[in-house]
């Protein structure tokens, strides 16, 4: 089984990634986590520090969107040719990278010429992925919240390349239209929505042992259906 965690920025993909982790592997059940490429990415710091001026100027928008999807795609790869793991988890999908890229492009950040060659790119990606089997995740665990949520989870982890206040204009674009795009553009799977308003699973065992226990229940069902229609 196949499982992606989506969701804003700071809203805890990697805290949830590492908690169905552990929780499988108490089950005897061998899980292995994919992250999104953050502490090593030399160019994520760029496209926080620098000005609006300098972002455009240096084109560094797209070079991270080119990076994100390049290592994406190696994940989704990574996640078919694991033999051991009953469950891959993936911290956020290739699937979503391209939101990231239409937000950059509405704020100017990407020019039309450039979304023009990562869209093309992109689908030329996905189309090596259609020949390869189980390409797609089973679930995603989308993770939504409300904006003030969202900052004040950002401002908790105290990344400092990510805490600019000039930043809030782009978290909230990115924001404003994530659950449509969930809801309305995201079909590669099944998906199961966990409210970050009410939810602290770093906080919280009893939130902790909720969510897991939703995403068992969820997967189950899925196996379920799935059986039913081989069968």
């Amino acid at each position: 089984m196949s499982i992606v965690i989506g969701g804003m920025i700071g809203l805890g993909k990697t805290s949830v990634a590492d908690l169905l982790q552990a929780h499988f592997e108490q089950k005897g059940i061998e899980s292995k986590v994919f992250y999104e490429a953050v502490d090593d990415n030399p160019i994520l710091p760029l496209y926080y520090e620098l000005s609006s001026e300098e972002l455009k100027a240096k084109r560094i928008p797209f070079l991270l969107q080119l990076f994100f999807l390049n290592k994406r795609f190696k994940t989704v790869k990574d996640c078919m040719n694991w033999k051991n793991p009953v469950y891959t988890i993936q911290d956020r999908s290739i699937y979503e990278d391209w939101y990231f890229a239409y937000v950059n492009n509405n704020l100017g950040r990407i020019s039309d010429l450039e979304f023009k060659i990562y869209e093309e790119l992109a689908d030329n990606m996905m189309e090596e992925l259609n020949e390869l089997p189980k390409k797609a995740p089973d679930l995603m665990v989308y993770l939504k919240g409300s904006f003030n949520t969202v900052l004040e989870r950002i401002m908790a982890r105290g990344r400092s390349f990510e805490i600019n206040p000039e930043l809030k204009e782009y978290y909230f674009e990115v924001w404003k239209g994530y659950d449509e795009w969930v809801m309305n553009r995201y079909h590669a799977s099944e998906v199961l929505i966990i409210d970050m308003d009410q939810v602290d699973v770093v906080n919280s065992d009893h939130d902790a042992k909720m969510v897991c226990q939703k995403v068992e229940e969820k997967l189950n069902e899925i196996l379920y259906i799935s059986k039913a229609h081989i069968g």
